[in-house]
Parts: structure tokens; sequence; C-alpha cells
């Protein structure tokens, strides 16, 4: 594995920075992946940039939109590791998609790993490692014989509206419980 092709953010500096501060080195640092994969496809359509994306994904790169979506809550959490592994990530499935045979590929496949290992010089790696508790809260507790189960707002809509739910491990229907309670911090 060859060195990281982008230099690695000041650790201090990144933890330093302010909301708004912390979207620019966002789209700077896209905008540098993005020049290091114009140097093995020059025709590389530049990526829009969002910070809307919500729950446990930490980045998307969307083609119908054209660009690349971040959740804003994990890069605010884990700012380094964030510029430093998801928007190459990120950027190497654009250029992938971008490339020929692009659109066919597998997502996490030979050519996007390649990508990952030669040109941004990082283990491909399909998936984050971040604490996604407060990215995607599941304050609505079910429960079945064996255990409790937390389900998100959307989920506990659904079940709401007649979706039924079985714990994967007794084949029991879940029952609602309630809403967790969060104790204040002051």
């Amino acid at each position: 594995m060859k060195r990281p092709a982008l230099p690695t953010p000041d650790p201090d500096r990144v933890a330093a920075l302010d909301r708004e501060a912390l979207l620019a080195a966002l789209h700077a640092r896209v905008d540098a992946a993005w020049r290091l994969c114009c140097e093995v496809h020059p025709t590389l359509p530049r990526p829009a940039v969002w910070c809307d994306l919500r729950g446990k994904c930490a980045g998307q790169a969307h083609f119908g939109r054209g660009g690349l979506r971040f959740n804003p809550v994990l890069y605010a959490e884990n700012r380094l590791d964030f510029l430093v592994e998801v928007v190459p990530h990120e950027m190497a499935h654009w250029l992938v998609h971008h490339l020929e045979d692009g659109p066919r590929v597998r997502p996490h496949g030979r050519e996007w790993q390649t990508v990952m290992r030669e040109l941004f010089g990082l283990a491909p790696r399909t998936t984050h490692r971040f604490d996604t508790g407060r990215a995607s809260p599941a304050p609505h507790r079910y429960a079945c014989d064996c255990r409790e189960h937390a389900f998100s707002a959307r989920r506990h809509a659904l079940a709401r509206q007649g979706q039924r739910y079985r714990c994967r491990h007794c084949a029991q229907t879940l029952v609602y419980l309630g809403l967790e309670v969060f104790e204040s911090a002051v």
C-alpha cells in the first residue's frame, strides 16, 4: 500500500474548526480529491457537495443529483477520519461511475478497490466504524420475549400504519413499549 495521496490535515486545526470552517474544509477536501481523480480521468465532472444525508450512512455518491452527499452529524463527530477516509471513498465511487463501464460495475468491486489503493493510497474499506447513535437515533422501544428493540421514527411510523415486525431470534411479533426517556445533562 502506498502513502495516502492526499495530505492528512492537522488534527488540532481540524478539531478547532467552527461549523462554517468545517464545511469549507469538506469542500476543499472534495476539490483536492476531484483534482487528483482528474489526473487519471481529465473529463471527470466536478461533483456538487451537500451535507444533507441522515441516518447511519456517512457519505453517498448520488449520480442522479450529480454529486456527493455527506452526513453532517457524523462529520462533526469524526472530523479527521471523515476527511481522510470518507471523502476519498465517495470520490472513488464518483470516479468509477464515470469510467466507460462504470455504471455496470459493483459499487465496492475491483475497480473501486483499485482506485482506493492505487490513486488514494488507502485501504478499500466498504463501511465506516463511526458511532451512529446521535446521527440515527432510535428512541421508540419495542419488545418481544427475548429482548428490547429500538426503532427509528420512520420504522415506528410504519409499525403504526400496520407493518408487522418480528424478532429474528424468537420470531415473536414486536410490541410497542413507548419512547425512550433521555436524561438531561443539566
